[in-house]
């Protein structure tokens, strides 16, 4: 395929408030694409890449990128939630972008990119693989413009029945420091071995909390602790960014699960997440095969049902690509 450029050059962004400030005209916004988090995965390790275009000083699109070593000198990248392009873009702009990111790519040896973007026309033009969700594919948002009253109104009448039942029984929330952490971890471990979901190691949430406390900017990410009688019993860890809030992590102790301290950390989290003028709360991941128990959790709390697409391998090198798909194919059956 042969596209020419007119005015459209791949820039390389350096301006943390300008990026931030494009990511928030495009709604719901997404925190993985925040300069905050491409400098928190830098901490774990990876090389952050971060390109736009733009039309004189208009920023069209942007993604930024981690760069993941395979071995052998061969590379990926893997934009979380990305590529961003500004709404109502014209499809053929997205082709120019995504063409630009290619011959980059070709040019530094890239194998592909990893893709969440969401835009399945795209796929026609490129021939898009698809692959593994890294991140959950259906989610469900809560629309956040409503009263508080209306809210609760909407939800399942047995989930405002347990977030009164949690408050009734004395669960106390409030907001977590690294002292908490390894309390918090070991509740982690039992609900990720009971609830069948795969956990980052212990280190990724440390620093994660760790990170985020000592690099404040336009991304927060808030700590919540449910207490009975001074123990922890819960916690779960909620991102803030322009507006949406976004649910990442949650543990409860199955001891306590009588005390129903889930639906009030999640209570606590939507209410903060409207005072602070954020329009959407994301439970960020639902499955009714993987997940059934926390999927039928998060929609007692109503809210609308999105499907972001899935994940897409853009390929810029089709050789070495097959090549790393059956050694990958491998290494998962021993």
């Amino acid at each position: 395929m042969v596209i020419c450029f007119v005015f459209m050059d791949l820039k390389e962004i350096k301006d943390k408030e300008k990026w931030n400030q494009f990511l928030k005209t495009v709604s719901p916004n997404r925190f993985s694409q925040s300069w905050e988090w491409g400098e928190f995965s830098r901490q774990r390790g990876f090389s952050i890449r971060r390109w736009g275009i733009k039309r004189g000083e208009e920023l069209l699109a942007l993604i930024s990128l981690e760069e993941h070593v395979l071995g052998a000198g061969k590379k990926y990248w893997y934009a979380p939630a990305g590529p961003v392009f500004k709404r109502e873009l014209p499809q053929k702009d997205k082709i120019k972008f995504l063409q630009l990111i290619k011959d980059k790519g070709q040019k530094e040896n890239i194998i592909f990119s990893r893709l969440e973007s969401g835009e399945d026309c795209l796929d026609l033009e490129f021939n898009f693989k698809e692959t593994i969700n890294i991140q959950p594919q259906k989610s469900l948002l809560l629309d956040l413009r409503k009263r508080e009253e209306e809210i609760l109104a909407l939800m399942h009448q047995k989930t405002r029945y347990n977030i009164r039942l949690a408050f009734k029984k004395g669960v106390k929330i409030r907001k977590g420091g690294l002292d908490d952490f390894p309390a918090w971890w070991e509740i982690m471990k039992k609900t990720g071995d009971r609830d069948k979901f795969r956990l980052h190691d212990r280190e990724h949430y440390k620093k994660m909390i760790e990170f985020f406390k000592e690099n404040p900017g336009d991304l927060e990410l808030k700590f919540y602790l449910a207490e009975y009688k001074g123990e922890i019993i819960a916690g779960n860890i909620v991102s803030f960014f322009g507006d949406t809030a976004t649910y990442l992590h949650g543990a409860s102790s199955h001891q306590y699960r009588k005390l129903m301290a889930p639906y009030a950390l999640q209570w606590q989290a939507i209410r903060e997440a409207k005072e602070k003028g954020c329009v959407f709360y994301d439970f960020y991941g639902i499955d009714e095969e993987k997940w059934p128990g926390i999927t039928r959790f998060k929609k007692g709390f109503g809210g609308e049902e999105v499907d972001r697409g899935g994940t897409r391998d853009f390929i810029f090198n089709r050789t070495w690509y097959n090549i790393y798909k059956i050694l990958r194919e491998i290494r998962r059956k021993f």
